[in-house]
């Protein structure tokens, strides 16, 4: 219970009770947030070449607390802080495909796969440095998917990369900027990594598909 003085004076008590859970909160565990930006980025059919990347994103310190520990809520420490990071699929018209938010200390090889295996007929694969991994290459090309990934320089065997092709790989990068132009997508200040994603997709389906 609580008391406020009203305008004339007299004394008005009101039960604030337990807040009821926002429609978006609500929206965002029930799924709905991302099978919106899913229905939105369906293929009309396959893309052809695609480009995979991820970006680091700064957890404010209001993000911290979630149930079940950072980890759990997708964040990770690295040497810029507590981060987290998105891992995308994007076209040649810089639009998002895929989305996966992981703790910002993934290593990006370990869920190229995973991203891969969300979408069908990708044809052309472009990616940095930071996927270069033989069991991805080879997991690439039983999938027939041709890997435009140049190699590391610690590599013994230089790896050949279609150079003209790897040029067209900023399209995700620009991607990215779009989306971090809202504040929400650029400092996470969600404590739950649900709410967070669930505001990427929102962002994602508004600002490329909608």
């Amino acid at each position: 219970m609580c008391s406020r003085a009203d305008v004339d004076g007299s004394i008005v008590r009101r039960n604030m009770g337990r807040p009821k859970r926002s429609t978006f909160n609500r929206w965002s565990a029930q799924g709905i947030w991302q099978s919106i930006f899913e229905a939105a980025a369906e293929p009309a059919e396959p893309p052809e070449r695609m480009a995979l990347d991820s970006t680091h994103v700064k957890a404010h310190r209001c993000a911290g607390g979630g149930k079940g520990g950072a980890s759990e809520q997708a964040i990770g420490i690295t040497k810029g802080g507590r981060n987290s990071k998105i891992h995308g699929l994007v076209d040649k018209l810089c639009r998002p495909w895929v989305l996966i938010l992981t703790p910002g200390n993934t290593a990006d090889c370990t869920v190229g796969p995973a991203c891969v295996s969300l979408l069908d007929g990708i044809a052309e694969l472009l990616g940095d440095k930071a996927y270069d991994s033989n069991s991805f290459r080879k997991s690439l090309r039983k999938d027939g998917i041709k890997p435009v990934i140049p190699g590391r320089s610690n590599r013994k065997k230089r790896i050949r990369h279609d150079k003209q092709a790897y040029k067209d790989r900023n399209v995700i990068e620009r991607c990215y900027c779009r989306l971090k132009d809202f504040r929400r997508i650029a400092t996470r200040y969600d404590k739950l990594a649900r709410n967070y994603f669930s505001a990427l997709c929102l962002v994602a389906a508004v600002a490329f598909w909608l």
